[in-house]
């Protein structure tokens, strides 16, 4: 057991003073079969401590339930990370940002009408209190004054972007103090006066986020916090990327100059990130700020380890800039070797239009329901038009993206990205199928929480349809869908493809997806993530631990076109150009 408190102008651990040399690395964003590497290649670089950021709405998709198996074994991950002799850093939110679907916060808080997300608010502060009391109890026994790894653990993020309601923060503090957590707690914000007043609370550590000018930034954090260690929480040293966009990098030089300004001034540190891993299945978030951008599903980050976790030129650079701080170990990571490369058939297609019914299940609504109001993250609407001639189908509001068809012939695509509220359908009489997309939920600012789907009325010229039947898709599911139906030939709208491919040993594969439409992909029953032609991201990495050595399951959802039916593995990742 270790004694970690905040002195005067440093932290202390067993009273002497200790710099925090930190690196966040999401438990949640990397199989749990790869944390030991990815710690360990942390140590390498010098680092002292690993931070993670807990995503509420992962362990907690409905409320009461609190998920801690697999890639949400929180606990599992922090003893890792004590057994490296390294210690930990913990930010439970409840809201992170993070580019994380919804910042975080479990679509289901924002069903009951009113209710005061990151507010003082009874019925949002309650939820909370039951999530800490759930995420706290694993960290409570693992603090280092326990005997743990966990030296600090932070209260909401960079809330001072957001509100100003003390009353709220001051709750948190109660709820995390009363739950056990005895080590100092913090508050992070970027280094601007009114955020940091905003999001601060006076008795908790204020930390800063950010990647640039660093000696100018602790002169502003210091004007706000006049005693106490200074410390970078979120030193940016890369960025995400969003579909349409470009591939993010920060040149090698200019952030191992600015970790050294970091560093020379004495502050401690936390990378944000040192390995930022994968958004894994349908879990990567979106900004709006007048154009809705949802984030691809890496999250490479241009860190110091790539997605695969291994060590970039910005992890030499940066363990050089260390070594004149602190020891650094002798040893380095090896390269990487490349990826395995070959390429298989897709074949066996399953189209949805062809039998809804074995995707998921149907039910019947007078209104055209919501996702959320479904639970889906994507679903069938059906409903059937009578009306001369051709006609104009509008929508309140796309969120995000429907496929239309008449008839199962395509007409055309509803995108929110481009504001789309109205299609002309060729004829007014048919069958009219939308297929609804959730593609990420705003994780920053004040569209967090909105609802999905089709939003306010759909008509037909100037008459509302009603009479819909709605197919839910279980996405779980699709990758078993050949266990009770035989296969189709290709045609309009979604279709699932399916191959086989044999791998040597389980490595890390990266699977090319250019040349493919839109849709998700899973192997051996692992939803890899999203992919989509438009770019920057060019493959999907595919975990070592997922594949097999020897017979392998591959299958894809296309939801557009699939011009060649083939699957390649190339020999390392694509993420895309660097400028448009």
């Amino acid at each position: 057991m270790s004694d970690f408190t905040i002195g005067e102008s440093e932290f202390l651990l067993d009273g002497e003073p200790f710099r925090i040399l930190s690196g966040a690395l999401h438990y949640f964003r990397v199989h749990p079969e790869s944390w030991a590497d990815r710690i360990e290649k942390a140590r390498l670089m010098g680092l002292n401590t690993i931070e993670t950021y807990v995503p509420w709405n992962a362990h907690s998709p409905q409320r009461g339930v609190f998920d801690t198996e697999g890639m949400l074994d929180l606990g599992r991950f922090l003893r890792q990370v004590a057994e490296a002799g390294m210690y930990a850093i913990v930010r439970p939110g409840p809201y992170i940002c993070g580019e994380w679907d919804n910042g975080g916060l479990p679509a289901w808080l924002f069903r009951e009408p009113g209710v005061g997300i990151r507010r003082y608010e009874r019925r949002y502060l309650a939820a909370v209190e039951e999530y800490l009391q759930q995420v706290l109890r694993i960290v409570r026994p693992l603090q280092v004054d326990q005997g743990g790894p966990v030296l600090l653990v932070q209260v909401e993020n960079e809330y001072g972007a957001f509100g100003d309601d003390q009353t709220y923060l001051k709750a948190l503090v109660e709820v995390t103090r009363g739950a056990g957590i005895s080590v100092p707690l913090v508050t992070v914000d970027q280094p601007v006066p009114d955020m940091l007043e905003a999001g601060g609370l006076d008795g908790v550590l204020r930390t800063g986020s950010f990647g640039s000018r660093s000696a100018e930034r602790l002169r502003t954090l210091r004007d706000h916090q006049p005693t106490g260690p200074l410390m970078c929480m979120e030193f940016w040293d890369g960025w995400f990327d969003q579909w349409g966009g470009p591939h993010h990098t920060t040149g090698v030089e200019e952030a191992a100059a600015e970790l050294d300004s970091l560093l020379a001034s004495g502050a401690s540190v936390n990378i944000y990130m040192f390995h930022g891993g994968t958004n894994f299945g349908l879990t990567s978030g979106a900004n709006d700020k007048g154009v809705y951008r949802p984030t691809v599903t890496s999250y490479d980050y241009d860190a110091p380890l790539d997605e695969a976790g291994n060590p970039t030129a910005k992890y030499h650079a940066f363990r050089e800039v260390i070594s004149r701080y602190a020891p650094v170990p002798d040893t380095v990571p090896s390269p990487a070797a490349p990826a395995p490369e070959y390429c298989v058939t897709l074949g066996e297609p399953v189209r949805l239009l062809a039998d809804p019914g074995l995707w998921g299940g149907w039910s019947d609504h007078d209104s055209l329901p919501s996702l959320d109001d479904l639970g889906a993250r994507l679903a069938l609407f059906r409903t059937d038009l009578d009306v001369e001639g051709p006609a104009v189908l509008s929508v309140g509001e796309v969120r995000d993206r429907a496929l239309v068809f008449l008839d199962g012939d395509p007409v055309g695509v509803l995108d929110r990205e481009h504001h789309d509220r109205a299609i002309m359908l060729p004829r007014g009489r048919g069958r009219l199928e939308l297929v609804v997309e959730d593609q990420g939920r705003v994780n920053y600012g004040p569209r967090i929480g909105e609802s999905k789907g089709l939003v306010g009325p759909v008509r037909l010229g100037t008459q509302p349809l009603t009479d819909w039947s709605v197919c839910v898709i279980d996405l779980d599911l699709v990758p078993r869908l050949w266990d009770s139906v035989s296969a189709d030939d290709p045609g309009p709208g979604p279709t699932a493809w399916r191959a086989t491919f044999t791998a040597d040993q389980a490595a890390d594969h990266f699977l090319r997806t250019d040349a493919w439409g839109k849709g998700f992909a899973w192997v051996n029953g692992f939803c890899l993530g999203r992919y989509w032609r438009r770019g920057p991201q060019e493959t999907l990495f595919v975990p070592g631990p997922v594949v097999q050595a020897g017979h392998n399951e591959l299958v894809m959802l296309e939801l557009d076109t699939l011009a060649d039916p083939a699957a390649c593995f190339v020999s390392g990742p694509a993420l895309g150009p660097l400028e448009l």
